[in-house]
């Protein structure tokens, strides 16, 4: 019996995986662009590249929350990618939609650093890390009801994945809501939030998500 296209399309997960790697390391390096030496016919002096190194706060506050942001994101694909038996058209599109909330990354980083002070942009970045954790959440709930899932995977394993992307979507939104009070303060919770699931897996903190 022959075989549709659809069938045999996407099966890869070792070139989606590779594909993913090159997006990823593309955005992080994107996002260092941003973070420009002081002009030099505007330092006369010691204290004009501090102060011209000062005004790179927003830039470099914004970069690495990002950059921490991606690795985050990039960690949690890669652990559902090693425990697919194989991919598949539908999923592989799924994983494609995703890749495309992560190019969106340095434009959102960009926004939020020029207009660091503003409300609009650090609701579009925030809205840029709910496409990501959607997308991440779709992808593996499909590819549990798809049957891609490894058979040895442990039983509380698709569970513990979803937890994780409820529980930090989750807290990303009050980070979000908080810039109703302060923008600076809404960067900061976000950060705490990225730093515990940077740290969580040595520090114990949140060890099951």
């Amino acid at each position: 019996m022959a075989l549709s296209y659809n069938e045999i399309a996407g099966r890869s997960v070792e070139r989606l995986g590779s594909l993913s790697d090159g997006v990823f390391a593309f955005a992080m390096t994107l996002l260092v662009l941003d973070l420009r030496v002081p002009a030099l016919d505007a330092v006369h002096s010691e204290r004009d590249l501090w102060g011209g190194l000062a005004a790179l706060g927003p830039s470099l506050l914004t970069y690495l929350l990002s950059f921490m942001t991606l690795g985050i994101f990039w960690v949690g694909q890669h652990t559902q990618l090693t425990k697919l038996k194989h991919s598949e058209r539908n999923l592989t599109w799924i994983h494609l939609a995703f890749l495309l909330t992560v190019t969106m990354v340095p434009f959102s980083t960009k926004l939020l650093a020029a207009f660091i002070t503003y409300r609009t942009p650090l609701l579009i970045y925030w809205l840029n890390i709910v496409g990501l954790g959607v997308t991440l959440y779709w992808s593996w709930s499909y590819a549990f009801r798809a049957h891609l899932v490894k058979d040895e995977a442990a039983p509380g394993l698709v569970v513990a994945v979803r937890g994780r992307i409820i529980i930090a979507q989750a807290l990303y939104a009050v980070g979000a809501a908080l810039c109703f009070v302060n923008t600076y303060v809404s960067i900061a919770f976000i950060v705490l939030v990225q730093l515990n699931y940077v740290l969580a897996p040595r520090l114990g903190i949140l060890r099951r998500f």
